[in-house]
């Protein structure tokens, strides 16, 4: 059976076995591989279909395109073993298994590999450093395996073709007639290639390549009293067989097995240094191919949010509209590259003007994708609404439709009339903005209803205010007041009250730019743990 391997951004890897004649992969919960959480897909990005016995890959139309081994496809590409495709933020390998290798390995009781007459254990730090075995690897044959290991590793190769190359340069290494190679995925091992199958291998030798960090060589099993009878060994006429671990400097990530049905010739101590020292490059081989697929689609990752972010960017207002009677000013800035904040002013006739402030819970790419479905769905609504209140209720139901179900919305809306002072608004879940006097103190807008996107049948009320002649209207998210200093202390209310009040006669830019500076210096030393945005109106 072939699968697809599925690399993500975090460098998990997910197998999906092609069981079926298509597989379709995009954001869209009907694709068959949902990734609604990757921007860089479409929503029905590609297929993997069956076309005259042989896997192909199909863009459907996608935004980004689709790339087969770095060229973007415009028609459906055959896919050899070892094809590298990349969507989005997502990497894809065809690798090719069957039914054999699947059931590859049964590892089984048996005493083989403890002490015995036909066996020979060794590490790599032996094989290097030197005992009896120090020159091992000296013979020609041996130097000349060696040297072709390293120019065939020294290549840049998918992962599936870089496990059968090593697989294929171990058995030609020690004259073995079949093999295994496993890596520990998980805390299991993974059949990754085979040449043969049906491998019934002694747990005793498993574990102690993997826990004990050794090479095991079982010269001729004839010979010994320890597995002479052994059913696994009599059934399939092992005659000599080694096991060693795929060892970086770090850890084991798995094991390369081989042996040898008939005895043309039995396994060396000199065949078991070589095949340690060949995995030991094989591992490091493998763990630099990992970090490389890792890093690649993190620059990947990296760029597209970069571009997010730029996107995002153009939603949120370059400069406060003018409106009569009112000094406008806004700010944001995203924790991460992308933010789930969102803030916006809608000037009408009259000199009136919205002013809106919402809020998704979490942070990064999912909470930026819910605020620009936020910020279409305001403009659509907020259009000079003859009731406050029903645009926040019908937006609330709107939301409700498109909103997971561990995700909400905080979210003020407020029409301020500038030559008038008088001032509606409707808060669902938000921060009670505040309203700071001409004579410093400040009042708090309490009235409100839950956050959007949590009760579909809620019906929202709005409240009247008043903003007198050098009064300023603040509307902030909690990245202000829960921003932190080194001591874990919040910024918290009253000292943005403070700010506000010390720099109330200011033009409404100047008093952002103060809180700014102020949440700078409290915070200075710490790392920003939420996206900040501040709304301001001083009716002059």
């Amino acid at each position: 059976m072939h699968e697809i391997q599925i690399l993500t951004p975090d460098g998990q890897t997910r197998k999906v076995p092609l069981h079926k004649d298509a597989l379709t992969l995009g954001r869209s919960s009907a694709a068959d591989l949902c990734y609604a959480d990757d921007a860089g897909l479409s929503r029905h990005h590609l297929a993997i279909e069956l076309k005259n016995g042989e896997w192909a890959v199909r863009d459907l139309g996608s935004k980004n395109g689709t790339l087969l081994n770095g060229i973007r496809i415009t028609e459906p590409a055959a896919l050899k073993l070892g094809d590298r495709i990349t969507a989005g933020h997502l990497i894809l390998l065809y690798d090719h298994t069957n039914d054999n290798a699947t059931r590859a390995v049964v590892f089984v009781e048996s005493e083989i590999g403890k002490t015995g007459a036909s066996t020979v254990i060794t590490d790599f730090e032996n094989v290097i450093h030197g005992n009896q075995d120090a020159d091992a690897v000296a013979g020609s044959a041996h130097v000349n395996a060696l040297i072709r290991a390293g120019n065939e590793l020294a290549g840049e190769r998918p992962l599936p073709e870089l496990f059968n190359l090593i697989l294929e340069l171990s058995i030609s290494a020690v004259s073995a007639e079949r093999g295994v190679l496993m890596t520990i995925e998980d805390g299991n091992l993974v059949v990754r290639a085979n040449q043969g199958d049906g491998f019934r291998i002694s747990k005793v030798v498993r574990d102690r390549v993997i826990d004990e960090h050794v090479s095991v060589l079982v010269r001729n099993t004839e010979l010994d009293d320890a597995f002479r009878e052994r059913r696994s060994i009599v059934e399939q006429n092992i005659r000599t067989l080694m096991a060693v671990p795929l060892q970086t400097r770090e850890q084991i990530i798995g094991l390369i097995y081989v042996d040898s049905p008939s005895l043309i010739r039995e396994f060396t101590k000199e065949d078991l240094s070589l095949l340690t020292v060949m995995a030991n490059v094989a591992a490091i081989r493998i763990e630099h191919s990992r970090l490389a697929e890792i890093e690649q689609a993190r620059k990947v990752l990296e760029h597209d949010l970069e571009q997010a972010a730029e996107i995002q960017r153009q939603y949120l207002p370059a400069v406060a509209p003018c409106v009569f009677g009112l000094d406008l000013a806004g700010h944001n800035a995203a924790c991460h590259t992308v933010g789930g904040d969102y803030y916006d002013f809608f000037p009408y006739e009259h000199g009136r003007v919205a002013m809106v402030l919402g809020d998704v819970s979490g942070k990064g790419m999912p909470a930026s994708l819910m605020m620009m479905g936020l910020q279409a769905r305001v403009q659509v609504l907020i259009d000079e609404p003859a009731s406050l209140a029903r645009t926040i209720t019908n937006l609330n139901r709107t939301t409700c439709k498109h909103c997971p179900d561990n995700k909400f919305i905080s979210f003020f809306a407020c029409i301020v009339d500038g030559p008038t002072g008088d001032v509606s608004y409707a808060n669902a879940g938000h921060n009670p903005p505040l309203l700071v006097r001409g004579d410093g103190h400040y009042d708090l807008l309490e009235g409100g209803g839950p956050p959007l996107g949590i009760m579909q049948a809620m019906e929202f009320q709005q409240y009247p205010e008043k903003l007198e002649t050098g009064d300023l209207l603040v509307v902030y998210s909690d990245g202000v007041t829960e921003a932190e200093n080194v001591a874990g202390d919040q910024f918290e209310m009253d000292r943005l009250g403070a700010v506000l009040a010390a720099h109330r006669t200011k033009p409404a830019p100047a008093i952002v730019e103060a809180v700014t500076r102020a949440l700078a210096e409290w915070t200075a030393g710490t790392a920003q743990g939420d996206d900040i945005t501040l709304m301001i109106a001083r009716r002059q």
